[in-house]
C-alpha cells in the first residue's frame, strides 16, 4: 500500500511536518508494510516558507522589520535550493499571530514590514518572489507594502498619511514615480489562500475583518476606504483590480500587489504542490491523507485540503481529512474531492488541551482512520 500524507500546519499547535510525522507513525502502527510519502505542504500561509525551503534544500534568512502596529519584529524568510527564488511569509512581518488578541485594531495595522522584507530580498539580487500572503493582521489593501517600496501615498494637504487602513480615506494622491524599479525586473507569484475580491459582502473586510478585531462601525468604515483606495490605485496604475478573485486576501495586499508590482496571483497550495513535485508522487498512490486545523466553508475555496484532493481526484485516488474541528460548512469540501472527514478529537477537550496535545491526537486519529480502512478491505473481500 503507498500513502502520500499531504498535511498543512495546525495552526498555533503543529508544522505540516511534524504533522505528516505523526500520520506517518499512526499509518504505519496499521499497516506496518505500508509505503510512506511525507508531503508537507502550505497554501500561502503559516508554514509556506519552511515547506519550501525544506523541500529544496534552500536557507533561511532573518531580517529586522516593521510589525504589525509599528514595533520591530524579526521576520524569517528564505532562499530555494535554486538560489534565485526567494519565499516570503507576509504573516512573519505584518501576521496575526505578531499581536495579542487585545492588540488587534486594523484600523491602525500595517504591511509595511512586508514591503520591507520584498525589499530585503530585492537586495540580495533575487528576482523571483514567490509571496504567501495568508495570516494577516491587516487591512490596508497593500499601502504599507508600497510605502516601504517607496511608493507615497498623500492627503489633499501633500502630506503622507500615516499607517493603517482606516488613514487610507483621506487619500488624495499616490505618487509612484519613485516605486523600487527593481519591482519591475522582478517575476511574483502571490500564493493566495482564498478567492474573495476587495470590497464588498465578500470582500477583504467583512469576510476577514472580525478575526482581527474589526467591530461593525470599523468594517463599514475600512471597507469605504478601501473602496476609495481602488478608485485612486486605478487611476494611478491603470489597473482595475478591486473585482479580481484574491483581491482582498490579507486584508487588500492581493490588491496592492497586483497594483503595484507584476504579480499573478495562484492558490497557494497550487505553488507549493508544483515546488515539491506533488503529481509525480501521488499518480502511483492509494490513498491521500491530508488534514489542517480547522475544515469549515473557507476549506473549499482555496485552502490546502482541496488543492490537493484535486490534484489526486485527476488520477482517481481518494483524499481522507482530518481536522482539528469542523466548522460551519465543513461538508462544502466533499464537492471539492474530499471523500471522507474526521475530527482528531475523540473527547470534551479545551482549546489549549487540544493544541498541546495536537500531535498525540493527529497519529491516533490516523491509527483511527486506518483501522477503518482496514475494516473496508475485509469487507471488500
Amino acid at each position: 500500500m503507498r500513502i502520500v500524507v499531504a498535511p498543512d500546519s495546525f495552526k498555533g499547535s503543529l508544522s505540516s511536518s511534524d504533522s505528516a510525522n505523526a500520520m506517518e507513525r499512526g499509518i504505519i502502527s496499521v499497516f506496518p508494510d505500508a509505503q510512506v510519502i511525507k508531503i508537507p505542504i502550505a497554501d500561502g500561509g503559516e508554514g509556506t516558507t519552511d515547506t519550501l525551503v525544506h523541500a529544496t534544500g534552500g536557507r533561511f534568512i532573518k531580517s529586522k522589520v516593521m510589525g504589525p502596529l509599528g514595533d520591530m519584529v524579526e521576520a524569517c524568510w528564505g532562499i530555494l535550493g535554486d538560489e534565485q527564488t526567494a519565499v516570503i511569509e507576509m504573516a512573519a512581518a505584518s501576521g496575526l499571530t505578531l499581536i495579542t488578541k487585545e492588540e488587534r485594531n486594523p484600523l491602525l495595522t500595517t504591511t509595511y514590514g512586508t514591503g520591507q522584507l520584498i525589499k530585503a530580498a530585492l537586495d540580495q539580487g533575487i528576482r523571483k518572489l514567490i509571496i504567501g500572503i495568508g495570516g494577516s493582521a491587516t487591512n490596508d489593501g497593500g499601502a504599507g507594502m508600497a510605502k516601504a517600496l517607496d511608493a507615497k501615498f498623500l492627503d489633499s494637504s501633500g502630506n503622507e498619511l500615516p499607517n493603517g487602513g482606516a488613514a487610507l480615506r483621506n487619500l488624495e494622491k499616490i505618487d509612484s514615480s519613485g516605486l523600487d524599479f527593481r519591482l519591475a525586473e522582478t517575476t511574483i507569484l502571490v500564493a493566495c489562500d482564498v478567492d474573495n475580491p476587495l470590497c464588498g459582502s465578500q470582500g477583504a473586510t467583512a469576510v476577514y475583518g472580525p478575526q482581527k478585531g474589526a467591530t461593525p462601525a470599523m468594517i463599514e468604515e475600512l471597507d469605504q476606504a478601501l473602496k476609495h483606495y481602488s478608485y485612486i490605485a486605478k487611476a494611478t496604475t491603470g489597473k482595475d483590480v478591486a473585482e479580481r478573485p484574491g483581491s482582498g486576501a490579507a486584508g487588500g495586499l492581493g490588491a496592492g500587489l497586483l497594483f503595484f508590482t507584476s504579480a499573478q496571483l495562484k492558490p497557494g497550495v497550487q505553488i507549493v504542490l508544483e515546488v515539491t513535485d506533488f503529481e509525480e508522487k501521488v499518480k502511483q498512490a492509494d490513498l491521500v491523507i491530508t488534514g489542517e486545523g480547522q475544515t469549515d466553508f473557507q476549506t473549499a475555496h482555496g485552502k490546502a485540503p482541496v488543492g490537493v484532493a484535486a490534484l489526486a481526484q485527476k488520477y482517481n485516488v481518494p483524499t481522507l481529512c482530518l481536522s482539528g474541528g469542523l466548522g460551519t460548512g465543513y461538508e462544502e469540501v466533499f464537492n471539492k474531492g474530499i471523500s471522507g472527514l474526521m475530527s482528531i478529537v475523540a473527547q470534551p477537550m479545551t482549546l489549549k488541551e487540544c493544541m498541546d496535545s495536537a500531535a498525540e491526537l493527529v497519529q491516533a486519529a490516523t491509527r483511527r482512520l486506518c483501522q477503518l480502512i482496514q475494516v473496508g478491505m475485509t469487507m471488500s473481500k
